[in-house]
């Protein structure tokens, strides 16, 4: 019972946490937009359905948020922007930091792995 009364305010703050790292996101273009506002979809189809459907039908992101929901679409030049970032920031580790070789390689394991998943997206709607 405890749970339940919790549970709605929790997913709340946290679609409003993703909302705004969102918006963050969109004025600072090495944040990503998307992965926020996908999480604050996902918690506020939880707590708020009429906010889950405001930012479904926002007319400047709702269209890749539909895409990315019922086609599992990544745009090309979203996809070309995600992995220039992810290679630019592990080669700012690389030679920019003095991190240990492993932690590199730990890292590098990681963003491959992303980088995988991201680039066999389908980048337009069938």
């Amino acid at each position: 019972m405890v749970f339940a009364t919790l549970a709605r305010p929790a997913f709340l703050a946290l679609g409003w946490a993703g909302v705004g790292l969102g918006i963050v996101g969109v004025i600072f273009p090495v944040l990503p937009t998307t992965p926020f506002l996908l999480v604050a979809l996902w918690a506020f189809s939880r707590s708020s359905p009429q906010l889950a459907e405001r930012i479904r039908s926002n007319p400047r992101l709702g269209p890749y948020i539909r895409d990315w929901e019922e086609f599992g679409v990544i745009p090309p030049k979203a996809k070309l922007l995600a992995v220039a970032m992810m290679a630019g920031s592990f080669a700012y580790l690389w030679f920019g930091t003095a991190a240990p070789a492993w932690t590199a390689m730990v890292v590098a394991i990681m963003l491959i792995a992303v980088a995988a998943y991201i680039l066999t997206r389908p980048g337009r709607r069938p």
